[in-house]
């Protein structure tokens, strides 16, 4: 089976840091606001499915519309850019077409299956074997679906206040992630 628990750590730290679902609790406290409701079940599962389908099938499917991992890293790195404007100008870019609800789009993809989660998937791919890749996305869904199961206590527990705080601080991590993602994928563009 090649299980190997330094590659599931390592792996498991390495997509929490790419998926910061503790740095997104703003956008989903505000998705809920919107909507009134995130099925966090549903987020949780097609987040997952999504992960581990693009670890198996990913760089085919890049190279059969012809495009490779930096193109696709760099128009995440866009998606993330606008994510975190909203969040530090106070605005609102993003129009959805008369959503019911935010479990799928922006929940499960872009924020925690976006372009930066598939492009480390594809890296880790390289290096470790896909079991252990299998069991951080798992590890880290759980997480993701108990901070999507808990955002309201979460929002209680923060206050108005504190939520501008949180909101405008995790802004701009977001697009300083954007900013390094975009730098690091751009040159090979042109390589």
């Amino acid at each position: 089976m090649n299980i190997d628990f330094r590659e599931i750590a390592t792996a498991t730290m390495v997509l929490f840091a790419v998926i910061d679902i503790v740095g997104s609790i703003p956008v989903i406290i505000s998705l809920r606001a919107k909507f009134g409701h995130i099925q966090s079940e549903k987020a949780s599962l097609v987040s997952a499915a999504i992960m581990i389908a693009f670890l198996f099938v990913g760089e085919e499917i890049l190279k059969l519309v012809g495009i490779d991992a930096n193109s696709f890293a760099v128009a995440g790195s866009f998606v993330l850019f606008f994510l975190a404007l909203e969040m530090i100008l106070g605005i609102r870019l993003y129009k959805e077409d008369k959503a019911t609800s935010a479990s799928i789009v922006p929940i499960a993809f872009p924020l925690v299956a976006g372009a930066g989660t598939m492009t480390t998937l594809l890296s880790l791919r390289a290096e470790f074997y896909s079991i252990n890749i299998i069991i951080a996305i798992l590890l880290n869904i759980i997480l993701v679906y108990l901070v999507l199961k808990s955002s309201a206590k979460i929002e209680k527990a923060l206050g108005e206040n504190g939520l501008n705080i949180i909101r405008k601080v995790f802004g701009i991590v977001l697009l300083a992630i954007a900013v390094k993602l975009f730098a690091a994928n751009v040159k090979g563009l042109f390589a």
